[in-house]
């Protein structure tokens, strides 16, 4: 980015049950999720092409996971990235639960796949 580049803000669209990351207004990425009980099941992240090489994804997640501290939910790490950043980020293994396949049942059932 270059020093004239805005800088990215992360917000929650609970409606949607994603956060997303904008550069300059302009969405540039998103991490999903389903909740449930007091979990916070991510499934998916993208960062659109053109914003790319940005450091994006990680303040992406990191700022939704602190999110999830916040608010007094659990994570439970499907999506690959998600799960990729807890490995390197340690502060937030006092809240995660491991993926099982009964977790993975119900995203689906939950996600209609």
């Amino acid at each position: 980015m270059s020093e004239q580049s805005a800088t990215p803000v992360v917000r929650h669209v609970d409606a949607r049950h994603r956060y997303e990351i904008l550069v300059a207004d302009q969405r540039a990425g998103l991490t999903a999720y389903r909740d449930r009980d007091d979990r916070r099941v991510f499934f998916h992240t993208e960062v659109d092409e053109a914003y790319a090489g940005q450091g994006l994804a990680s303040i992406l997640v990191e700022q939704a996971l602190t999110d999830v501290r916040a608010s007094g939910l659990r994570i439970v790490p499907v999506c690959p990235y998600v799960a990729k950043f807890l490995k390197k980020h340690e502060e937030f293994a006092d809240i995660t639960d491991p993926v099982t396949p009964e977790v993975l049942e119900w995203l689906d059932a939950r996600l209609g796949r």
